[in-house]
């Protein structure tokens, strides 16, 4: 899987993780950057005119959008399960891909505010979401390196079921990053994302097959609160698995995400983890073959072009979910595919992804 080259990889000083803060807001002041653990409060909701001078503060808590999502990745396929809020509208998902069938089974369940719970950190919290036909529930205890999800969920593509835990394998992913710049170029819109990878034990059940972790499994766990601006779009990849390394299997993952920063170098969410280490990585930039809605195709590089990200997504299914209500109008799509091509991590070693199965997503909300 992986290669060697001469040339290392330069990486900004900002994002090496330093120590992390207690809070993520002091006097009213985001601390931005990467950090190396959880934060113990995410008082985002503290932060001193977040989207801008304009906007009256009774508005930040309708401008936060907060999720959890839970992403595993076992030998027969891959889920996605969030608990979500945007605006008003509060939510459970989960997608499941069926490498075998290939094909997308998918729940959605909307629930009133007195039935959800995102997780307000990862420390000692949890995320709930219940309706007449489900219950979700994610436990975090990261600072112990572990989480777990339990839940069902019943629908128009049947019954699922996950029960499952995870350990981490790999140092976390940290980073809170600046989406706008007021007039006096100061920063604002922060957008909070940690990304941790994980071993995982437990098992899927879908329509009464149930689908049973090995030495293999693994998956990852995304935690996101921010203030976007009112018109924003991301795009995102992410692959992980065990895979040959130095002439051993390991487990390896990534993640590429190109959002709205202010300054992609300073700070971005992209991260290579390996068995025990993690790397940070540049900047990188996304390209969708036969255009947004009809691309069966993207190509991902690093921002200058440098040979240090070059990977090709080959898209088998996409699950969409467009989302319109009041005055959130949202575009999501989530596809599944292949991949091949390779990153580098900064020391200058290439980690080959030929054949791995790639998850990514693309999401514009105009709020």
């Amino acid at each position: 899987m992986e290669e060697e080259r001469q040339q290392k990889v330069c990486i900004h000083p900002t994002r090496t993780p330093a120590p992390t803060p207690e809070s993520i807001v002091e006097d009213g002041q985001v601390h931005f950057g990467t950090f190396d653990a959880p934060w113990q409060n995410i008082n985002l909701l503290d932060a001193y005119k977040p989207c801008g001078p304009r906007m009256p503060d009774c508005l930040k808590k309708s401008r936060l959008t907060e999720w959890e999502a839970f992403e595993v990745c076992l030998d027969e396929g891959a889920l996605i399960s969030a608990v979500y809020k945007i605006g008003v509208i509060r939510f459970s998902i989960f997608v499941w891909y069926d490498k075998a069938e290939d094909k997308i089974y998918s729940w959605r369940n909307i629930a009133p505010k007195k039935r959800v719970r995102v997780a307000s950190q990862l420390v000692s919290d949890y995320c709930y979401c219940k309706t007449k036909h489900s219950e979700y529930r994610i436990d975090n205890d990261f600072l112990n390196g572990k989480a777990s999800a339990k839940g069902y969920t019943k629908g128009k593509h049947g019954e699922f079921s996950i029960d499952m835990a995870f350990e981490r394998i790999s140092p976390l992913a940290n980073g809170v990053m600046p989406l706008a710049k007021n007039k006096d170029g100061s920063l604002r819109n922060a957008l909070y994302s940690e990304k941790d990878f994980f071993k995982a034990t437990g098992n899927v059940t879908i329509n009464g097959k149930c689908y049973v972790t090995n030495e293999r499994s693994v998956g990852i766990i995304d935690d996101h609160k921010g203030f976007y601006p009112f018109h924003a779009h991301y795009d995102w990849l992410t692959a992980m698995g065990k895979v040959p390394i130095d002439g051993e299997d390991k487990y390896f993952a990534f993640n590429l995400t190109r959002n709205q920063s202010v300054d992609q170098d300073q700070y971005n969410e992209n991260v290579i983890w390996i068995e025990n280490e993690s790397f940070p990585m540049p900047p990188v930039k996304f390209t969708h073959k036969n255009g947004k809605k009809k691309a069966d195709e993207w190509h991902v590089v690093d921002e200058g072009e440098k040979g240090i990200v070059d990977i090709t997504f080959k898209i088998n299914r996409v699950f969409y979910m467009p989302i319109h209500a009041l005055v959130i109008d949202c575009y999501y799509a989530l596809p599944y595919g292949t991949l091949t091509g390779y990153v580098t991590d900064p020391n200058g070693k290439v980690y080959r992804v030929d054949g791995m199965l790639g998850i990514g997503e693309d999401k514009t909300t105009h709020m």
